[in-house]
């Protein structure tokens, strides 16, 4: 009789379990997330009605690695650039909220008597909203078009990279067992020294080698090359002393920002899923029923510190960051919750073994109620605020109105702040590169040669001579680029008050340029000739070679912003670009003095003035799927449209009924915007979409296919259907899957 390994019958138990209670939780509209988490407490060994998990330690291995399929996915949708973008209101208002509640709930954590290493693991537990019972809720409520939901997408993008931040900071505590101030502090500097390393140079390489084998990357082949370049980074940030989640999200950031970022982020989602749900599922099986009946009144306590604690903190720092009251009322209600980082937060100090068994089922506990109340708390803020109206002084609602309305101002940036700003990125980016240049010197490349000669003072010198060579560039841009701009010429002409401080700061980055160039060569020789070498090669760098050094420098620059801005110039430069995932399907009434009455949609032209498109049309019982060119349009007619939130928020002016909000509807007779592949399991491939049979038997309308990297917005009905093609059509969901099955078939 064959054996079968105790793992596979854990890994069939635990999907089969989450396959059934997630099957329900749809079922009930209720969050995947908690039937994942259900699945595991009954399949965990504190539950003996069911069968049990044998092998845990197999198990939590597999949840490392859905930890890390879930920050590299994370990471995808993040982007560093998307961080640079987020507004000043939003950075405000995540770093207060994140302040005050990890205040909040290690000083909770003292008062329930609880040790200082689990004050500080709550803390940071509490303080993370959840994207993911957010996202959803937003869309069930139909609040995607709000203009408060950008405030909130912002305060996620903050939360979202303090939490990577806090996994590795609590990870040098726990190891430490210490809080003094210095190693939090080294360990800050370290931590911002590689992420600016790995930015960098991730940017300078990974766009340039994905191009180089583009034409060797199908979609199987992307998959394993972008998995196997987030596991290198996991690797390589272990080594280096960081936690493998901040490795995965780093390589995910950085893939972001190349052209194949969103190919990547959906390649990635089916693995996502399944390591995903055996995560949440190994967090289910951690939960002890009995501690969680031992310590309800820690869970109660929490809940409410996290539903008014973030409703009110959220609130403050939105009027602090200049948001009128309501919609800073708004975003507060919205993140009143907490999720899938606050149980990776907690699983870190189980992982560690520095937290109490109690904490972690704590965590899940107050999790699982605020996800069900979120919804509830979202639809309280329009009476909120109107309490707030009633209740506080005019005094202070009009300044707050005044408040609001002087911060929406936009300020430019004076001269002063643009030239420093430019001193600090040419400062910064060039010394990290030196310093990690330094670093792999002193750690490789000098014992590597000095293993080949037996000479012990020309292996030296060929070693300096090598890593000199290499940093050079980087010791020209940082002590003698020019700042370029109409800034620094205008502050430089007022010689009366500009010019000393201009100079003190050319002198300051030549000191700092000499400085790197002394400890580089004080790696090699004793201090006399250190000093007499580091005169020799400033001589060299800032006399001898400089024409070429800026030449060569100038190089590497440009190929760097090349490939940081790679995306953007190639939406640019192709307008029929189609980003499908950004929109969604919403409902508009054609009011009686819409100018569009009585006119076909080929006379229109919605398309190519707006860029939407028309998935049906309502008129009174009758329903028009997927509407032909030559359908009018009439005064009360409900038409569902297809587009992104600017895009609607534009269309809504000429076409919606006076006094009614925007309503996103994607259930009206079950039409959804769809992702189809064609592949082997259907019949799409080499046929039109005129003759695929999509409008006739789904009543669908094929709004955008995605080919080799590029999206074709609106394609002509004559547009042949190729191999891995990702077709985006709006129609009828079962219809939909009725056609798949039958092509299958």
């Amino acid at each position: 009789m064959n054996h079968l390994p105790t793992l596979i019958t854990d890994l069939a138990l635990i999907l089969g379990a989450a396959g059934i209670i997630t099957l329900i939780f749809r079922w009930l509209k209720q969050p995947v997330v908690l039937g994942y988490i259900i699945a595991g407490l009954l399949v965990g060994p504190n539950i003996k009605l069911f069968p049990t998990i044998v092998e845990t330690a197999g198990i939590q291995i597999w949840a490392d690695i859905g930890v890390i399929v879930l920050l590299f996915a994370l990471g995808l949708e993040f982007s560093f650039k998307k961080l640079a973008t987020v507004g000043p209101s939003a950075g405000i208002t995540g770093l207060f909220e994140l302040v005050c509640m990890m205040l909040i709930g290690f000083f909770t954590g003292k008062i329930l008597g609880w040790p200082q290493m689990d004050c500080l693991f709550l803390g940071g537990i509490i303080a993370i909203s959840s994207t993911t019972i957010i996202f959803r809720a937003f869309g069930e409520l139909g609040l995607k078009s709000k203009q408060f939901t950008n405030l909130v997408m912002g305060i996620l993008v903050i939360e979202d990279l303090v939490a990577v931040l806090l996994l590795v900071l609590l990870s040098t505590l726990a190891v430490s067992q210490a809080s003094a101030g210095t190693e939090m502090l080294i360990a800050l500097l370290k931590l911002g020294f590689f992420l600016c390393l790995w930015f960098i140079m991730g940017i300078y390489i990974l766009p340039s080698f994905l191009k180089l084998v583009s034409k060797f990357l199908s979609s199987e082949t992307l998959l394993i090359v972008s998995l196997a370049l987030c596991l290198g980074m996991v690797v390589l940030a272990t080594n280096v002393g960081f936690s493998s989640a901040l490795g995965a999200f780093i390589m995910g950031s950085i893939l972001s920002e190349t052209l194949y970022g969103e190919k990547i982020e959906h390649l990635i989602t089916s693995v996502k899923d399944l390591f995903g749900a055996i995560f949440f599922v190994s967090v289910g099986m951690l939960i002890d029923p009995k501690l969680l009946v031992q310590y309800w009144v820690p869970v109660v306590v929490l809940t409410l510190i996290v539903i008014l604690g973030k409703t009110i903190f959220v609130t403050i720092g939105a009027v602090i960051a200049g948001k009128p009251l309501q919609k800073a009322v708004q975003a507060g209600t919205s993140m009143s919750q907490i999720g899938e980082f606050s149980f990776i937060i907690a699983s870190l100090g189980v992982t560690l073994k520095v937290t109490s068994s109690y904490l972690y089922p704590v965590a899940v506990g107050v999790s699982v109620i605020t996800t069900f109340t979120t919804p509830y708390m979202m639809r309280l803020a329009d009476p909120i605020y109107g309490f707030l109206q009633k209740k506080l002084p005019e005094k202070w609602l009009a300044a707050i109105d005044r408040y609001s309305a002087g911060s929406q101002t936009m300020k430019a940036e004076t001269d002063w702040q643009k030239v420093f700003k430019a001193y600090l990125q040419i400062i910064v980016i060039n010394a990290v590169v030196i310093i990690a240049i330094i670093g792999l010197s002193t750690y490789y490349v000098k014992p590597f040669i000095a293993g080949y000669f037996e000479n012990a003072l020309l292996a030296k010198l060929i070693a300096l001579f090598v890593t000199l060579s290499a940093s050079m560039p980087f010791i020209w841009a940082l002590m003698a680029k020019k700042i370029q701009g109409i800034a620094y010429k205008s502050l430089w002409l007022d010689r009366k008050y500009n010019h000393g401080p201009l100079v003190t700061l050319e002198t300051c980055r030549n000191l700092l340029g000499t400085a790197l160039v002394g400890f580089l060569i004080k790696q090699f020789f004793p201090f006399w000739p250190t000093l007499a070498g580091t005169l020799l090669v400033m001589v060299v760098v800032l006399v001898m070679f400089r024409q070429r050094l800026q030449h060569f420098y100038n190089r590497i620059e440009k190929r760097f912003i090349n490939n940081l801005n790679e995306k953007e110039n190639a939406q640019k430069t192709s307008p029929k670009l189609l980003t499908p995932w950004d929109a969604h399907l919403s409902s508009f009434t054609i009011s009686p003095s819409c100018d569009f009455i009585g006119k076909t949609l080929e006379e229109l032209a919605l398309r190519e003035q707006y860029g939407i498109n028309i998935g049906y049309i309502e008129r009174g019982s009758k329903m028009i799927y997927a509407p032909a060119r030559d359908e009018k349009l009439y005064p009360h007619d409900e038409i569902g449209v297809i587009g992104t939130d600017s895009q609607l928020q534009q269309f809504r002016q000429l076409v919606e009924l006076a006094n009614e909000d925007l309503v996103n509807d994607t259930n009206r007779e079950d039409i959804q915007l769809e992702r189809i592949v064609v592949d082997e399991h259907n019949a799409l491939k080499g046929k039109g979409i005129r003759d695929s049979g999509i409008r006739e038997n789904t009543h669908g309308l094929v709004v955008g296919i995605e080919r080799n990297g590029e999206r074709i917005l609106n394609p002509a009905s004559t547009e042949v259907f190729e191999w891995d093609d990702v077709v985006w059509l709006v129609g009828n969901h079962k219809k939909i899957q009725a056609l798949l099955r039958k092509s299958d078939d």
